[in-house]
């Protein structure tokens, strides 16, 4: 197997799968005996920094939103992390097939097996909504049928998240033919657009067909200007006219003439079937083999692969792989700090930005010794005013530290106590930033200037900066030359 035998505290036991931007594996966390998929982005790829912002900031999003949510019918993003040149997210491990693999197949749903698909999705998705999560991107690849039968949702990269500014109003982000008409505008979108996606997919399900057929051009039109045929008009010997209705409502080019929320539309569904409801899938559908299929799975895809998946790649003659039960390489806290005491910070702060916690806390001790100026310093970070001040009240309750005195609450005030003085705090240059970056390039090769990027961003000090990228230098003895090179050694 080419790739890691370990990604932080997971072992790596095999490729899962490769997209056209990342590269999943399986692994186990030795800590609490599981089984994961770690989905990484692929370091050829994350050179250029336009891409490189772009797909970090996509993996960062996706474990924020999928981190806040707990629901079965949702794909579970347990951390987000960096280990050497790589980013990954160790996610729950499914194993199933994508509604695409179904569909790619020609697999035919009844009304049975098509009502009890659209009721788990929009149970799901309801649940996501009312925690103020929508994900912009439901379309059949992203929707898993496990071999139980049951549904999860998989890739929460592109989703908006009530308080996150990815993407704002005239920046077009989604699948072309699942897309809401207002997501081709670039206008505003809020979760309506999820339920417009999944009358989409409840429409390939009646019939087989997407609603909306075409190149990216001639879809946009279509969305945004004609109807579709009605359901029981494009197959008319499979669908009856029962669905019509709602399938008329769902895909309104209007938001306010959809439904207003995803419970109200399943149930639209129910009513209309008028009959009992299976929890999942029939044994007869489920599709429990492995699948070949030359189709490309983009890094959305990655999240939810497994080893009946058809991205499942056959391991060389004679590989061998880590043994899981050997326990993994512990994490080691910056040095100064206690791993209990940034444990408990982690978990603080994971109730505002999931599981990215764990690299903030990490990033944000290495620049420092002092609890204070550490929970200042993570502080800057989140927009939010409110959830700044419940995070900030924690240091009182931290457990094995004395309490202090009441941190100040504002971004102004926050910031303004990140960084140490003296030589080390003076402002980073461009002429630094350069000099640093062409020396970290001797270390960790092209990657070093997206590193070095990421790192002037996010400083609160020269000497900051510079732990930050020597934070990316595996070997201690070259990590050691280069502070020494750049002068914090």
């Amino acid at each position: 197997m080419s790739g890691p035998a370990r990604l932080g505290k997971y072992t790596v036991s095999e490729v899962l799968g490769k997209g056209a931007m990342g590269v999943v594996y399986k692994g186990f966390d030795p800590h609490i005996r599981r089984t994961v998929a770690l989905k990484t982005i692929r370091k050829e790829l994350i050179d250029d920094d336009q891409a490189a912002a772009t797909l970090l900031a996509r993996f960062r999003n996706e474990a924020q939103a999928a981190g806040r949510l707990s629901h079965p019918g949702i794909v579970a993003v347990y951390e987000w992390d960096e280990a050497e040149d790589l980013v990954f997210l160790a996610m729950e491990y499914v194993q199933g097939n994508s509604l695409r693999e179904y569909f790619n197949r020609g697999t035919k749903f009844d009304g049975r097996n098509a009502v009890s698909i659209m009721a788990q999705l929009l149970d799901a998705l309801h649940y996501a909504h009312e925690q103020g999560v929508w994900h912009r991107d439901i379309k059949p690849a992203n929707i898993i049928i496990m071999n139980n039968g049951k549904l999860k949702i998989a890739d929460f990269g592109i989703a908006r998240i009530d308080t996150s500014n990815l993407t704002q109003a005239g920046v077009v982000m989604g699948t072309p033919g699942y897309m809401a008409p207002e997501q081709y505008g670039g206008a505003a979108v809020d979760w309506r657009a999820d339920l417009f996606s999944a009358g989409v997919v409840l429409y390939q399900l009646l019939t087989g067909v997407r609603p909306f057929v075409g190149n990216t051009e001639t879809l946009a039109y279509k969305i945004c200007n004609e109807q579709p045929a009605l359901p029981s008009e494009a197959d008319p010997g499979r669908c009856t006219a029962q669905f019509d209705a709602v399938a008329v409502k769902a895909l309104a080019k209007n938001p306010a003439e959809r439904y207003q929320d995803a419970q109200a539309f399943r149930e639209a569904v129910l009513e209309a079937y008028a009959a009992p409801v299976s929890p999942a899938l029939s044994e007869d559908t489920i599709i429990n083999e492995p699948i070949r299929s030359s189709a490309q799975h983009e890094l959305s895809q990655p999240s939810h692969v497994s080893s009946s998946s058809p991205l499942t790649r056959s391991l060389p003659s004679g590989a061998s792989f880590p043994d899981p039960a050997k326990p993994a390489v512990q994490t080691v806290p910056p040095p100064g700090w206690d791993a209990a005491v940034l444990r408990q910070i982690e978990q603080q702060l994971n109730r505002f930005v999931g599981p990215v916690a764990r690299v903030m806390v990490k990033r944000g001790a290495t620049g420092t010794t002092d609890i204070n100026r550490l929970y200042r310093v993570i502080a800057g970070d989140l927009s939010n005013p409110e959830e700044r001040a419940k995070f900030l009240a924690g240091r009182q309750t931290l457990k094995g530290v004395p309490p202090t005195e009441v941190i100040p609450t504002t971004v102004e005030e926050a910031k303004s106590q990140r960084a140490p003085t003296g030589a080390q705090a003076a402002p980073l240059t461009p002429e630094l930033i350069a000099q640093a970056t062409q020396r970290l390039t001797t270390s960790i090769g092209p990657i070093a200037k997206v590193i070095a990027k990421r790192a002037a961003a996010q400083a609160a000090s020269r000497h900051h900066f510079y732990s930050l990228l020597a934070e990316n230098i595996t070997d201690r003895a070259e990590r050691s030359r280069f502070l020494r090179d750049v002068g914090a050694g």
